[in-house]
C-alpha cells in the first residue's frame, strides 16, 4: 500500500514518523521550501505528548519543553485566581506523560530531524487530487502527477484536498481577533510570572500566557473581538499601540507581556461547521484540514497527533489484512476519530463566549461556577482535563479505550 501524505506541519510529519515505525510505504508533500516555524507557542497535553514519546521524542521535549505547575483562570483587573487545577505534580503520575509548553518551531524542528528525506518531497505544491476504484493521483503545479493508493491531506486549515473534494461550508467570521506576541524571559523577570499555564478572562477579551524555549521565552495570545478585516493568516502584523490601548485597565502580568512585546502578529478567527464525512473513497483528511477548531481548549495540534496515530495503525491494519483494503482502513479511523475531534469543536466554540462575557453579574457566577468547582475537586483536575488526558491513541486504535468512553465529557 502506498501512502501519499500532503503537508508536513506537525500532524503530517507525526503521521509520517509513525508510518515509517511502521514500515509503510508513503511520500510527504511539502509546499513550503524547508520546514521552518515562525515565533508562536504550543501547548502539549499527555494525550498527546505520550505519542510523541513512543516516536522517540521524549528527550527532545524534556529539552524544550516547559512543565507548568497549573493551570490557572485570572481575573482581569485583580488577577486573582478564580480556578486553579495542578499540572506538574498530578498529570505524569496520572496519565503516565507529562503537559508542556514548547516553542512551535522547536516541535517542528525535532520532528524534521527524524524525518526520512527519501520520503520527505519539498516545493511540492498541490493543485488537484482524482482517484478511481484502485488509485489516488495528486497533480502538483509543475503538472507532475503523483499516484498512490491512498490520500492523506493534513494540508492545513486552509486545505487544497478538504475545499476540492469535500465541499465544505464556508467557514464563518467569529468576530475575534487573535494577537499573538514573544518576550525573552529575562527581560520579563521584574514582573515576576510563574511557570503556569495562565488563561485571563475580561470583557470580550482574553490573553493565555506561558513559558516555551526551555524557560528562555514567554509566549502569549490574545483573543478580542473586533470587526477588523485581517485575513485568517498569522503572517499579518498587528499595531503595538492598538494592542496597548485593548489592555489598558489589566493587572500587571497580561499588561506588562504586551507592553514588553517587540513585534505582533494577528489573525481573523473563523469557525468551521464540522464535516459529515473526513472520508471520500481513498481520500482523507487529518488535523486542520478535518476538524480546524477555535483555539480556547489549546488542543488543535494535540487533535492531529492524536489522529497522525490512529490513521497510521489504521492503514498499518488494512495493510496486513487479506485482501488489503485501504478504504475499510480509512473508514474505520474516522469511526476512531470524528466523534471526539468534533466534540471538541463545539467544546471550543462554546468557550468563546463564557470567556468572554461582559454583564457583570453574568461574570460574578461565572466565576462563582469556577470557584466552587474548585472546592469540589480539592487538589484535583476537572472532568474536563480527565476526559482530554486520558484518552490513549493506541488503545482507541486497538478498540480497547472502553474505560476512556465511558468518563464524564465536560
Amino acid at each position: 500500500m502506498r501512502i501519499i501524505v500532503t503537508g508536513a506541519g506537525i500532524g503530517g510529519s507525526v503521521l509520517a514518523l509513525a508510518l515509517e515505525q511502521a514500515g509503510m510505504d508513503y511520500v510527504v508533500l511539502e509546499q513550503a521550501p524547508a520546514l521552518t516555524e515562525v515565533g508562536a507557542g504550543i501547548q502539549l497535553s499527555p494525550n498527546g505528548v505520550r505519542i510523541l514519546e513512543w516516536l522517540g521524542l521524549g528527550d527532545d521535549l524534556a529539552r524544550f519543553g516547559v512543565e507548568p505547575g497549573a493551570h490557572q483562570l485570572k481575573d482581569w483587573q485583580s488577577g486573582k485566581t478564580v480556578l486553579e487545577t495542578p499540572l506538574k505534580a498530578v498529570v505524569g503520575k496520572s496519565f503516565g506523560a507529562a503537559y508542556y509548553h514548547a516553542h512551535r518551531a522547536d516541535l517542528i524542528a525535532a520532528l524534521a530531524s527524524r524525518l526520512n528525506p527519501d520520503r520527505l518531497r519539498l516545493n511540492c505544491k498541490v493543485v488537484s487530487v482524482g482517484q478511481d476504484n484502485e488509485t489516488v493521483t495528486v497533480t502538483l503545479a509543475d503538472g507532475e502527477k503523483v499516484s498512490g493508493d491512498v490520500l492523506i491531506a493534513a494540508d492545513g486549515i486552509h486545505s487544497v484536498v478538504r475545499n476540492q473534494v469535500f465541499n465544505p461550508e464556508a467557514p464563518r467570521p467569529s468576530g475575534y481577533l487573535a494577537w499573538r506576541g514573544m518576550v525573552d524571559a529575562n527581560k520579563a523577570a521584574h514582573l515576576g510570572i510563574e511557570k503556569q499555564s495562565v488563561a485571563v478572562m475580561g470583557p470580550r477579551l482574553s490573553i493565555v500566557f506561558y513559558y516555551v524555549s526551555g524557560g528562555a521565552k514567554i509566549n502569549w495570545v490574545a483573543i478580542g473581538a473586533g470587526d477588523d478585516a485581517a485575513r485568517e493568516s498569522w503572517s499579518q502584523t498587528a499595531s503595538k499601540a492598538d494592542v496597548q490601548k485593548s489592555f489598558e485597565g489589566w493587572y500587571g502580568h497580561a499588561k506588562g507581556l504586551v507592553d514588553l512585546t517587540d513585534e505582533f502578529f494577528v489573525t481573523a478567527l473563523y469557525d468551521r461547521e464540522p464535516l459529515p464525512s473526513w472520508i471520500d473513497g481513498r481520500i482523507a483528511l487529518m488535523g486542520d484540514a478535518a476538524h480546524a477548531m477555535l483555539p480556547y481548549h489549546a488542543q488543535g495540534a494535540v487533535q492531529s497527533i492524536e489522529d497522525a496515530w490512529v490513521l497510521a495503525r489504521c492503514l498499518q491494519q488494512g495493510q496486513e489484512s487479506k485482501p488489503a483494503d485501504p478504504a475499510a482502513a480509512l473508514l474505520k479511523y474516522e469511526s476512531l476519530r470524528k466523534d471526539r475531534a468534533q466534540r471538541l469543536q463545539l467544546h471550543s466554540r462554546n468557550a468563546e463566549r463564557w470567556y468572554h462575557l461582559e454583564d457583570p453579574d453574568k461574570i460574578a457566577r461565572r466565576n462563582a461556577r469556577l470557584a466552587a468547582h474548585a472546592q469540589n475537586n480539592p487538589g484535583g483536575l476537572t472532568p474536563q482535563q480527565v476526559w482530554l488526558f486520558t484518552y490513549d491513541a493506541e488503545k482507541a486504535a486497538l478498540g480497547t479505550d472502553d474505560e476512556w468512553r465511558a468518563l464524564r465529557e465536560w
